[in-house]
């Protein structure tokens, strides 16, 4: 809008401003101890607007139409749209409470399959309330349940994140989590995942027997661990010392002799090889026969 066109609707305004203080003055809605005030306020408003409320009258005249007529006209608008707007959010409200309604009774569909066992169903129950409000940590909660349950325990992970996405707050997600890793194996994970979700919910019994089965999980695996790192001499697993150094029987090598013979298993080892055919051949030398019973009969020899 130009300025020219800004200035003459300025005018056109306070021109009817001025033309309705008139009215009211000659119909009377304004008292006669505030007449004189209001006829010198219109003379001001003309002056100031550079108008003559007689001989400007075609100019600036909105007749037919009033002030009044245009406020009333302004109001009834206003109160049209105000109206939609309110028609507008009970229409939004309705439709969240309908979504409200329908995804609860989809959970109550999946809770009804998982107690029949049925967990693929639960699982596609659980979806679809998933699909009408996606921000309900529950129903991503209860769908890492039937996972878990149905065996898929990695994508009972995934929902149980995706709950804690949603509301960091629910403890029983964590709890879900830390099933699924339990199950798999990770029990480091498991013992953080239930660590959380009882420091949101410290009087819960069963995540609290849950998180000491993941500790001693833990601990059991790190000592299967370190006992497979540790090296296993084959003599000292028949019992007959490490080598190294001399033993008590004083040979090379610290090697018991006395505890060799000693040995069941060695013993047991060594009538064997005796009777074998193969070593008749050996043992009919006297000299090595005559060493071979010395040491059966006396190992405290050596």
């Amino acid at each position: 809008m130009s300025n020219n066109s800004a200035l003459e609707t300025r005018k056109k305004l306070a021109y009817s401003i001025c033309d309705f203080l008139n009215q009211s003055i000659k119909n009377n809605t304004i008292e006669d101890d505030h007449k004189e005030g209001i006829e010198v306020a219109v003379q001001c408003i003309a002056e100031a607007f550079s108008f003559d409320l007689e001989k400007d009258q075609g100019n600036y005249s909105i007749k037919p139409a009033t002030l009044l007529g245009v406020f009333e006209v302004f109001q009834k608008t206003q109160k049209n749209l105000e109206n939609s707007n309110t028609n507008s959010n009970q229409q939004s409200a309705e439709s969240d409470l309908e979504k409200k309604k329908k995804s609860e009774l989809l959970k109550s569909k999946g809770n009804k399959k998982m107690a029949e066992k049925n967990y693929k169903e639960a699982i596609d129950f659980y979806t679809q309330a998933i699909e009408v409000d996606n921000q309900n940590a529950v129903f991503y909660a209860n769908r890492a349940a039937a996972h878990s349950q149905n065996g898929d325990h990695a994508n009972a992970v995934v929902d149980s994140k995706l709950a804690i996405e949603v509301d960091p707050d629910y403890s029983k997600a964590y709890s879900r989590m830390g099933h699924a890793q339990f199950c798999m194996g990770d029990y480091k994970e498991a013992v953080q995942s239930y660590e959380s979700g009882l420091a949101l919910d410290p009087e819960n019994q069963t995540m609290k027997q849950s998180l000491a089965s993941a500790k001693a999980k833990l601990n059991e695996k790190s000592s299967t661990t370190k006992g497979e790192q540790k090296s296993t001499n084959p003599l000292e697993a028949l019992g007959l010392g490490l080598p190294g150094g001399a033993g008590a029987g004083g040979m090379p090598g610290g090697m018991d002799f006395a505890s060799m013979m000693s040995n069941p298993a060695l013993m047991n080892m060594a009538q064997q090889m005796m009777s074998n055919p193969n070593m008749a051949g050996l043992l009919n030398n006297p000299a090595v026969s005559s060493m071979a019973q010395n040491l059966m009969s006396n190992p405290g020899a050596l």
